[in-house]
């Protein structure tokens, strides 16, 4: 009598290729942490900069209104600032291995697909984990403290992880359609800094008017930062806002979330295969 051997479903199958697969790609770029430290560094320095820039040079000059502080109400703005500008590690590194040939010796190897792509995206998260820790000891040595539960709190760090990480597919598909460093950080500049500066991170959005105030009430980064700084407890008795993605952050964030990453999944994943084609 023969043994009985289930059969494992196809789709199935290569869902736990990808990720196996995926998780050795993530390995590999997580041992630059070690082997080029000063990378890790320059990560690092950034949010601290900002941090102690916006506290303490604008910090007298911008009153958020209520009773918050403004160095306590800056946080969260920062935090989602970091996480936002760390997406680009994403498309910056893959760029960087296309143009080195690393991926192109990935491609000769009987690896799933997209396994370079889950292991670039899940690598670049640690970093992300690592901005938020040194940002939050950082503001807790200028005057930020979390007002709400252990639980809320973990909602907000949860919550900056998956756009950041929805963000880093975003920036992994444009890498793949433009394979140069060069090009990837001017690109994600000229995009990602008036995502994040016309939005409520530094100032209000009742210093907004008009047709802006209506931009920044819809940007999901926006959003991000309102969600952090309810879960933070730092929002400091302001009045509620009138626009709906203010007054459901959460949702609208993950509505977000979820929208980058069933567009730019498949599209990522298939321009990483016609280009493995060329």
């Amino acid at each position: 009598m023969t043994a009985y051997v289930p059969v494992t479903p196809h789709g199935f199958a290569r869902l736990t290729s990808a990720l196996s697969d995926g998780w050795v790609v993530a390995q590999r770029n997580l041992i630059k942490i070690r082997r080029v430290p000063e990378v890790l560094v320059w990560v690092l320095i950034s949010p601290i900069m900002f941090v102690l820039l916006f506290a303490y040079v604008f910090g007298g000059a911008i009153n958020p209104g209520g009773a918050v502080d403004y160095k306590e109400w800056l946080i969260c703005g920062i935090f989602a600032q970091t996480v936002v500008f760390g997406s680009t590690f994403t498309g910056a590194g893959l760029a960087e291995d296309m143009q080195k040939g690393i991926i192109d010796r990935f491609r000769s190897l009987p690896m799933a697909r997209s396994a370079v792509l889950v292991g670039r995206t899940a690598s670049d998260v640690v970093y992300n984990v690592l901005s938020l820790l040194i940002m939050g000891l950082t503001g807790l040595l200028v005057g930020w403290r979390i007002r709400e539960g252990a639980l809320d709190a973990l909602v907000g760090v949860v919550l900056l992880l998956v756009f950041a990480y929805a963000l880093s597919w975003v920036m992994g598909y444009v890498a793949l359609l433009v394979p140069s460093v060069e090009v990837i950080n001017n690109a994600s500049f000229i995009v990602i800094m008036p995502l994040t500066f016309v939005s409520n991170a530094f100032v209000p959005t009742e210093s907004f008017d008009g047709v802006l105030r209506t931009i920044v009430e819809w940007n999901p980064v926006s959003a991000l930062t309102q969600a952090a700084r309810e879960c933070f407890g730092n929002t400091g008795g302001l009045p509620a806002p009138d626009a709906w993605p203010m007054q459901h952050p959460i949702a609208y964030t993950l509505g977000w979330v979820v929208l980058i990453l069933v567009v730019f999944v498949p599209l990522s994943v298939r321009q990483y295969r016609r280009s493995s084609l060329k």
